[in-house]
């Protein structure tokens, strides 16, 4: 009675009518539980002792009542209260611009106080029996999911792995796990005639007795290793090996690229694999622990929530999982948000189509505080705003904590940005495969992050990423405030599988334009900790950068830079001359990308750059136009090392001050810059920094990444363990395959 008085006390059980004419003040109140009924009025959150009336069953009945009261001409807002508890949806829920509030009249989907409702995009597999061994078997058919392809499992709240060859190696997930093709080593940039994207060659050891073989999938790196592609098997002649796949992977697939099988029930062989056989439609299963003790669920939607031409409308502290694609997707709407809720497990393809939340479209859409984890490509993708005239999107990815991304699409990140005037700020964002922060447009903001232990799976990356080959992307961006360490990359070099490999902090590469970098704290890459590849425009001031091991700052001009004519002069000429364009400096000044300076204008000042390797570089440079370039006002500290800075035939104690002779770093200073405890990661400035003199403003390091607040989904933040814990750099260093 005390849970029903309060339900009434939060509710106002008035009429349509009344709800038509009441005036605009605190929401109407509904409930959904488990133990509803849709037959019910909603109104209460708990059933009557006389179960005549309580709360509904489902949200898709709560909205149609909403519909109504909004019809009838309701002028209130509408709070929808979820106990906590499991919702296997049966449809995907929807909302439009018929379930749309108002700025005075907002609509909230929201968690029951202190409970956790969990919204399952699938149905639960019960009535497994014993198979052979400690496999097991149910028919799904029976249980409606007859001709439900699914393409994932989950059990006791962890996605289990598709049979495969080889196995997944939990010791060693990154370099373990794998069959590599079979032929001799190409090298990667060299072409060779007649290879086609759908050919590889098996092993003679990795050629199994699969009976349904074009059942199978492949999941290849293609030749530069940048990410990844899940194709079926479309032939396998037993005789040459050779297998042909059904459809074209991103590149030639060559020997020694890394690949797995899966879908092939012979490969059913070890804990937490799984097999679903089409012809009877039956599951078989062997689960890691007895399989009374936990539940198994298959996705059957794949969309959870979808939201269109929607404005106003929110949705706190929900758990979402078990979907074949986007969790939630929200298209064209404005001034809703997504709060405090957990996301895991969802997505079943290697695309980059999925999020966990995807917002396209519309303006002021937020994800704010919540933890997404364990995705099959993003987290979450932003894209809204106008390119033609600059009019901003202001989607917001704040507060988040995000990791495990790329789980099947290894080019999957924490945030992407694309459209303009959008933003990723207060994120923590760690084990990724690929980039923590992908974006492009224009006007996007990347602050007050922290990022650490990226770039796990993949080569020639970064922690954060932009490419400009339309010559517009990503201008009038800024990367601020960000704590960025533990940027890894992984590929093959010399023959083996190896990290660290082949990447850098922030990647500013293909034409990337006028991008402000100021106040980041980037640690610890192997080729840098900044990269301008043909970069132009770009303002990199006010940064701490420590501990790059071949260099500090590589800057890089293309090899052909007419290769992207075709696509940045034609965007060139449609932009140039639009008033909104008019604000980019470096836009009107580089002139025609025919007749433009490769790498011209960058510009690098009042920067801290630290760093321990005594045969590390500072500065490394290809095709740099020092007569269009600027450095200065900086502090280096080497430990005494020499300061060697890309002179070709210069002895290495004489290359820095050749290179202030050049005009560079002519103002900067040559010392320990004071850090409170290096050592230990604490970039903090001492009072008496000599930084301090050359003008450089301290970086408030408390304000970096995720903080308390209620909107928040867990706090304070417990950091699942990932490549941190597991001790990286040996997991795979230690057991690299050829």
């Amino acid at each position: 009675m005390k849970n029903a008085r309060l339900a009434l006390a939060w509710c106002l059980a008035i009429s349509p009518a009344l709800a038509a004419n009441a005036p605009a003040a605190e929401p109407v109140g509904y409930f959904v539980a488990t133990d509803g009924s849709d037959a019910w009025s909603g109104r209460l959150a708990e059933p009557n002792a006389a179960k005549t009336d309580g709360p509904l069953a489902t949200l898709a009945r709560a909205r149609d009542v909403i519909r109504h009261q909004k019809a009838a001409g309701a002028r209130r807002g509408f709070t929808v209260s979820v106990r906590g508890g499991v919702y296997c949806l049966d449809e995907t829920f929807t909302l439009t611009a018929d379930d749309a509030g108002s700025a005075d009249a907002p609509i909230s989907y929201r968690a029951y106080p202190g409970e956790t409702p969990i919204l399952v995009g699938g149905r639960r597999v019960t009535g497994f029996s014993r198979h052979q061994g400690e496999i097991l078997k149910a028919d799904v058919a029976a249980q409606g999911l007859r001709g439900v392809y699914f393409r994932q499992l989950l059990f006791d709240g962890r996605r289990q792995h598709l049979a495969r060859f080889p196995n997944y190696n939990p010791e060693n997930p990154y370099a373990g796990g794998w069959s590599y093709c079979d032929g001799e080593p190409i090298p990667m940039h060299a072409e060779r005639p007649g290879e086609d994207r759908r050919t590889l060659v098996v092993k003679p050891d990795d050629l199994h007795d699969w009976a349904r073989v074009t059942e199978g999938e492949v999941l290849v790196f293609p030749r530069y290793n940048w990410w990844n592609n899940l194709l079926g098997i479309d032939s396998l002649d037993r005789d040459t090996r050779v297998m042909k796949l059904a459809g074209n992977a991103s590149y030639f697939i060559r020997p020694g690229d890394r690949y797995f099988v899966r879908n092939l029930f012979e490969e059913l062989d070890a804990p937490g694999e799984w097999y679903l056989d089409r012809d009877t439609w039956t599951l078989y299963f062997w689960p890691p622990s007895p399989i009374d003790e936990a539940a198994v669920y298959a996705p059957t939607l794949e969309t959870v929530i979808e939201m269109t031409g929607v404005a106003h409308v929110t949705l706190q502290r929900f758990t979402i999982e078990c979907c074949e694609g986007t969790a939630v997707e929200i298209v064209d709407s404005s001034d809703c948000r997504v709060v405090g809720s957990t996301i895991r497990n969802v997505g079943g393809r290697c695309t980059s189509g999925i999020a966990a939340v995807s917002v396209s479209g519309g303006n002021r859409v937020g994800v704010l505080g919540c933890d997404v984890h364990h995705v099959a490509s993003h987290a979450i993708r932003l894209s809204g705003g106008d390119r033609k005239t600059l009019t901003p999107g202001d989607h917001y990815a704040e507060n988040n904590y995000l990791h495990h991304t790329g789980v099947f699409y290894k080019q999957g990140v924490g945030v992407q940005l694309s459209g303009v005037g959008n933003r990723a700020s207060h994120n923590l964002i760690h084990d990724c495969p690929r980039f923590g922060v992908l974006y492009g447009g224009n006007d996007q903001v990347i602050e007050w992050n922290h990022i650490r232990h990226v770039d796990l799976e993949t080569a020639d990356t970064g922690a954060t990423y932009s490419g400009g080959r339309d010559w517009l992307s990503p201008r009038g961006t800024v990367i601020r405030y960000n704590y960025i360490h533990d940027v890894f990359g992984f590929g093959r070099h010399e023959g083996r599988w190896t990290t660290p490999h082949y990447c850098w902090g922030i990647y500013l590469d293909d034409n990337s334009a006028e991008v402000h970098v100021h106040g980041n704290v980037v640690v610890r890459a192997l080729r840098g900790l900044l990269h301008f590849h043909c970069a132009r425009d770009n303002l990199v001031e006010n940064n701490v950068f420590v501990d790059g091991q071949l260099q500090q700052i590589e800057m890089n001009g293309w090899n052909d830079y007419s290769r992207f004519l075709d696509r940045m002069g034609p965007a060139y000429e449609a932009h140039v001359n639009l008033p909104a364009w008019k604000k980019y400096p470096g836009l009107q000044r580089g002139g025609h990308p025919k007749e433009a300076v490769p790498m011209g204008g960058n510009r690098i000042r009042r920067n801290i750059v630290y760093y321990h390797n005594p045969d590390a570089m500072l500065y490394k440079h290809r095709r740099l136009p020092l007569d269009d370039f600027e450095c200065d006002r900086n502090l280096v500290y080497h430990f005494g090392h020499p300061l060697l800075v890309g002179l070709k035939d210069v002895p290495p104690e004489k290359q820095w001050a050749e290179w202030r002779k050049l005009g560079f770093d002519r103002r900067s200073v040559v010392a320990d810059p004071g850090f409170v405890d290096a050592e230990h990661d604490d970039y903090r400035l001492r009072p008496d920094s000599p930084a301090l003199a050359l003008g450089f403003e301290p970086i408030p390091m408390e304000k970096i990444g995720p903080y308390e607040s209620p909107d928040r989904a867990s706090w304070p933040i417990v950091e699942a363990p990932g490549a941190r814990e597991a001790g990286f750099v040996r997991a795979t260093l230690g057991s690299a395959e050829k």
